[in-house]
């Protein structure tokens, strides 16, 4: 027979929106136990950039100043070059926040943080090397997750689920929830390249006709993405590296003398773009956040943002519910319900911009039947002759839609739960 354990909540898949919700429903009481399938956060090119609405949440934590010391690189504006003309489009040290620029962090020194502080209080458990492989089910309701571990199997009960486990998530398939496609054309090379003396400072974009290239300053290197059509890696690996070492010199002239540092396509990175949503994010004992319900584009790097976001909303609805005892697992489904109405309206309105720009920006610009002299855009005169319109991209990306805040500001005192039992 499988262990089992017994615990208020269990949050499935240990990224930015499974740690953030975990540190603050144990900051607030609940009994939580987060699963994570690896052994450690360390995943290259996963989401690095934390907005000044993360950041924020930071402050109202009081957090900040200690989240800040973990080493991280500082983006206070993004420029986009165009047919060699460079070009200002968001400009966050106008924003009226506390933090005015987008910290450019690994998101494993992230996810350390956010344990770290978490397993300060003794009603937080984190299990890794735990995977996820199924739902447990009674009284047309979840009650829990079944898991491999490295100690073998284990049964985890718990009044509320939360899949928080990624846009291939496990726990939303076994849920039988109804998964809506809003189109992905693209996909998108990760790559690092070093930096040089003399190299422009900002982080941003280059254009050319049938290319889009950006480039990430991280101080010591830059972190690169390379815009493809949906499914054109195999032609690439066709061509072979020789012929994409020249693709990215044409796209980024400052690189031709660097990109022989790509040695093999091990150092080259496919992330596959989804853009998705689920018709409903819940059901009774469970509720999806983050890209397990609304997997986002990688335009404008706001997916871990708004996973956080989804954290948030979700702790300050459920938190004091969980808290006490004498509520019922049942009575939790209507506040799941409030949770996505929350939350859906950003969701939607940020897909539908990101499709926007995948549809009528990077398709046209790396379509291979497209390679006449690209125009500037109206709107980027505009924001290159008038500075100060650039907060309203700045707040658009660095903010967002619908901003949550920390409900329950001052620190709550670590309360002492007993351990979380374990029995055969």
């Amino acid at each position: 027979m499988p262990n089992e354990i017994h615990t208020r909540c269990c949050i499935a898949g240990g990224g930015p929106a499974g740690m953030m919700l975990g540190l603050l429903l144990a900051r607030a009481g609940v009994d939580v136990l987060v699963l994570e399938k690896h052994g450690d956060f360390l995943r290259d090119f996963r989401g690095d950039t934390v907005h000044p609405s993360t950041l924020e949440l930071m402050q109202e934590l009081g957090l900040l100043q200690a989240f800040l010391q973990r080493p991280h690189d500082k983006a206070y504006q993004i420029s986009i070059n165009v047919a060699g003309q460079e070009l200002m489009i968001a400009d966050f040290s106008r924003l009226r926040t506390a933090c005015n620029f987008i910290a450019l962090m690994p998101q494993w020194d992230f996810l350390d943080f956010l344990r770290d502080e978490a397993i300060t209080y003794p009603n937080f458990r984190l299990i890794q090397n735990a995977e996820v492989i199924g739902l447990l089910e009674s009284d047309e309701r979840i009650n829990g997750v079944r898991t491999n571990t490295n100690e073998g199997s284990l049964n985890v009960y718990a009044d509320l689920v939360i899949g928080a486990d990624g846009r291939h998530s496990t726990v939303r398939k076994a849920a039988g929830l109804t998964v809506r496609d809003l189109g992905a054309p693209i996909d998108v090379l990760w790559m690092r390249l070093p930096i040089a003396v003399g190299d422009p400072p900002t982080t941003g974009a280059r254009l050319r006709a049938g290319k889009f290239f950006v480039m990430l300053n991280r101080g010591s290197y830059w972190q690169c993405a390379y815009v493809i059509a949906k499914g054109g890696i195999a032609a690439i690996h066709a061509r072979g590296l020789k012929a994409f070492h020249a693709e990215l010199a044409a796209a980024a002239p400052l690189f031709a003398d660097r990109v022989q540092s790509l040695q093999s396509w091990d150092d080259i990175k496919l992330l596959s773009v989804t853009v998705d949503r689920l018709e409903r994010w819940w059901k009774p004992g469970l509720l999806c956040i983050g890209d397990a319900a609304h997997a986002m584009s990688p335009v404008g790097g706001v997916g871990i943002n708004l996973a956080i976001q989804d954290a948030v909303a979700t702790a300050n609805i459920l938190s004091k519910s969980l808290t006490n005892p004498h509520t019922q697992a049942q009575a939790l489904t209507p506040l799941l319900k409030q949770v996505q109405s929350r939350r859906l309206f950003p969701a939607r309105i940020t897909q539908a911009v990101q499709v926007a720009i995948q549809n009528r920006v990077l398709v046209p610009v790396i379509s291979a039947q497209n390679r006449q002299a690209l125009t500037i855009p109206w709107p980027l005169k505009l924001l290159n002759r008038w500075p100060v319109l650039r907060k309203i991209p700045a707040y658009a990306i660095g903010i967002g839609v619908q901003p949550e805040h920390i409900l329950d500001r001052p620190e709550h005192a670590k309360l002492h739960a007993p351990e979380l039992p374990v029995s055969k």
